[in-house]
């Protein structure tokens, strides 16, 4: 059953975004008494459709569901090329990530301007929605804005963690227990952090973590990491 997010509620009606509107009439060619799912604040509710022009449906039932981590997880990631950057979103989202976080670091090949930054957010958010409607996710992942990494370290949370290709450096496992209940995972270009920016994360309460003895490449490396958490603390 298709699944979507409402973007309000007013008494009892639920209210769409005009995209997902559109699916449902052209792409899904929904008819009357078909049945979705429509999330809004946590809450799943299965609806029927009772008119498609214009498009209305009704509350049938509400869906008790509880799918998501058991602690609050987020995810920096440096900028990356398009591509690789929207398979992060994707993938990231359907591992039940709380928060995606674009980081900027020297050497990140994606520069991206104030007015660039924005559209490009909007369109990340929504790869989040459609990633988070097709897993099957109560919440959408949320991208606030594109941070440096001094406003990366004034996040509080129960644990820091960066990925570090210094030798002597503990696995991930060493670091996850039942007293975290959240975490800042952070990820580094290609190249990964330059060595005082993993200094200044360091000297700001970030630990070190391996990912063992083979370079990843970026989208790798999160896909990686949060899968790994994801066993951790799934619900």
């Amino acid at each position: 059953m298709q699944r979507y997010f409402a973007k309000d509620k007013i008494a009892n009606r639920l209210i769409l975004f005009d995209s997902d509107e559109h699916h449902i009439k052209n792409v899904m060619r929904g008819k009357i008494a078909d049945q979705i799912e429509v999330v809004y604040d946590g809450i799943v509710y299965l609806c029927q459709i009772t008119s498609l022009a214009p498009l209305e449906f009704e509350i049938v039932n509400e869906l008790s569901e509880k799918k998501d981590l058991k602690i609050d997880l987020s995810v920096a990631v440096a900028l990356v090329q398009e591509q690789k950057f929207d398979l992060i979103l994707q993938k990231l989202t359907e591992l039940g990530v709380t928060n995606i976080i674009p980081i900027k670091t020297e050497r990140s090949i994606v520069k991206l301007d104030d007015s660039k930054a924005i559209k490009k957010i909007q369109r990340w958010q929504m790869i989040c929605k459609e990633a988070s409607e097709q897993s099957k996710r109560t919440s959408i992942p949320k991208i606030d804005k594109i941070l440096t990494l001094k406003e990366l370290s004034l996040i509080e949370t129960d644990r820091k963690l960066i990925c570090s290709l210094n030798e002597n450096t503990k696995d991930i496992g060493n670091y996850l227990n039942d007293d975290v209940k959240s975490i800042l995972f952070a990820i580094g270009p290609e190249g990964g952090f330059t060595k005082d920016e993993e200094t200044y994360l360091l000297n700001n309460n970030f630990l070190p973590v391996s990912l063992g003895s083979r370079v990843m490449r970026v989208e790798t490396a999160a896909i990686y990491v949060t899968s790994i958490i994801n066993y951790m603390y799934r619900g």
